[in-house]
């Protein structure tokens, strides 16, 4: 049994009865081959929950910090998330873009889910910000469909995205799967990667029905 069974197992009983989660359009998801899953991120838990929710293991990137810590604690977290499926990524250096787009590639090649969230941080408010085009080149460098997705409450369970969160109601709503062929071969021009990021953009919106922001989230937090 894999360590991502033994967590389904052992904690998904316990979470689906705190949180409740419903999932809808889960048959969207190819049953085989390289997906992208593409969605919104309103706080920390989404990528506790997103996992437990789907019969395919899906990976994710994660802060290194996340697998390094100390002690006991430190060592059940590192277990725990990389069972989950987070790759560790140190993306605070000047590459980490690089590496963490190399990582969703390497991926998706070996014909695997690949779950991204294109605004690149929690939102700071509940609104959906301008995602960027990370999500666009992977698409268009290795053919992979993208499923966009929306976590829909798990601001209200884990206010701020810290702490421990409180009982509640969670959706996790996948809509239909988009391709990208028509741009092949474009994956450096600058007009394509924004045109398909926005339309992905779009459909994460209609999914969560969020108010949407054209900026980055990162600029709204500093301002």
């Amino acid at each position: 049994m894999s360590r991502l069974a033994i967590i389904k197992a052992v904690l998904g009983p316990a979470m689906r009865l705190m949180f409740r989660p419903r999932v809808e359009g889960a048959e969207n998801i190819p049953g085989t081959g390289p997906v992208i899953l593409a969605g919104n991120h309103l706080t920390f838990i989404d990528s506790m929950i997103m996992p437990i929710c789907l019969d395919r293991p899906v990976y994710f990137i994660g802060k290194d910090e996340y697998v390094t810590g100390k002690g006991i604690k430190g060592r059940a977290m590192a277990w725990f998330f990389t069972s989950v499926g987070m790759i560790p990524v140190d993306r605070d250096g000047g590459r980490g873009g690089v590496a963490a787009l190399m990582t969703g590639r390497r991926v998706l090649e070996e014909g695997r889910i690949f779950s991204i969230y294109p605004e690149g941080t929690r939102s700071p408010d509940g609104r959906l910000y301008r995602g960027r085009t990370g999500i666009a080149r992977l698409t268009l460098m290795t053919g992979a469909p993208v499923v966009p997705f929306a976590m829909i409450g798990t601001d209200k369970i884990q206010p701020g995205g810290a702490g421990f969160p409180r009982p509640g109601k969670v959706t996790v709503r996948f809509g239909e799967a988009m391709e990208f062929s028509r741009y092949d071969g474009m994956d450096r021009d600058r007009y394509v990667l924004r045109a398909v990021t926005d339309s992905v953009m779009a459909e994460v919106m209609r999914l969560s029905g969020q108010e949407y922001v054209d900026m980055y989230a990162t600029k709204a937090k500093a301002a």
